[in-house]
């Protein structure tokens, strides 16, 4: 099963940048392209939140039509820190799940070898991420339900502390509560996540836990605690999550823009593995 996580889009309504020079617009259609044109096709695409810069209906009237145009196949979503819950639920309610919850955008997709474990952890208003007593209980109860497949969490605020203190201040709240949930299902391999538009990783409880960088624009990567924060134009680039009943989940960060190459590999006679 190959997986593709897409996050942080920010689209804008047609016309308008993010942040006053990012064409988000442009952007997120080129790695739409990019993705669709992959080979192999991806099974599904997995957007982790910040589909929208402002949580507009026109926003995510422009993301619907992109994704009805370029992808081919199912897209699950969860909304991040700058998308608005009743509009995201309204604008994208013909994506699977987004309104199976009367509350929140949370479901579980059980139709492929890797069961995907979606979660909602917006605050309206802030930037930070919550999942309450109700939403933690909504994830106990889903794992549960299916403790012997192998499982991806998905949700857009990281549960843990990256070093980027201005990101840091933003994440997740109560991450120790939500660590301790992960605790209990061995079978969740990953957890994914947006936000900090940075490519990050490390563990929480037993699983990987990673981030993949925006489609759009990134997060500069300053550690010094006093920073104020800002983005740049590094890359673009999506994840691929690639699963097999062998290995079980490997990941790759693959780049939406094309680059010279490729080029086949010419050793030269002197290459100490030839004999190899």
């Amino acid at each position: 099963m190959l997986i593709c996580q897409m996050t942080d889009l920010h689209m804008r309504p047609p016309g308008k940048p993010a942040n006053r020079v990012v064409e988000t617009n442009v952007l997120t259609e080129r790695a739409f392209r990019a993705v669709a044109a992959f080979t192999p096709r991806p099974d599904v695409v997995v957007i982790t939140g910040d589909l929208t810069e402002c949580g507009l209906d026109a926003e995510y009237a422009n993301l619907a039509g992109l994704i009805r145009k370029f992808l081919p196949m199912p897209v699950f979503v969860i909304p991040g820190n700058h998308d608005r819950r009743g509009a995201f639920r309204e604008g994208l309610a013909h994506l699977p799940g987004v309104t199976s919850d009367p509350h929140y955008v949370q479901y579980a997709v059980e139709d492929y070898p890797v069961r995907l474990v979606m979660l909602d952890s917006l605050v309206p208003g802030a930037g930070h991420g919550e999942l309450n007593a109700d939403q933690l209980t909504f994830l106990d109860r889903t794992l549960a339900a299916a403790p012997d497949k192998p499982t991806i969490v998905a949700l857009h605020h990281p549960p843990f502390v990256c070093g980027i203190a201005h990101m840091d201040r933003i994440n997740l709240r109560d991450r120790a509560a939500f660590a301790a949930v992960i605790a209990k299902h061995k079978q969740v391999e990953r957890i994914i996540c947006g936000h900090h538009h940075r490519p990050i990783v490390t563990r929480v409880a037993h699983a990987i836990a990673s981030i993949a960088p925006s489609v759009a624009h990134q997060v500069e990567l300053e550690l010094d605690p006093h920073a104020k924060g800002a983005f740049l134009f590094e890359p673009p680039a999506y994840q691929l999550h690639c699963w097999t009943a062998s290995d079980g989940i490997v990941s790759h960060t693959a780049y939406v823009e094309h680059y010279p190459g490729p080029y086949p590999f010419v050793n030269d006679p002197e290459y100490p593995g030839a004999a190899a």
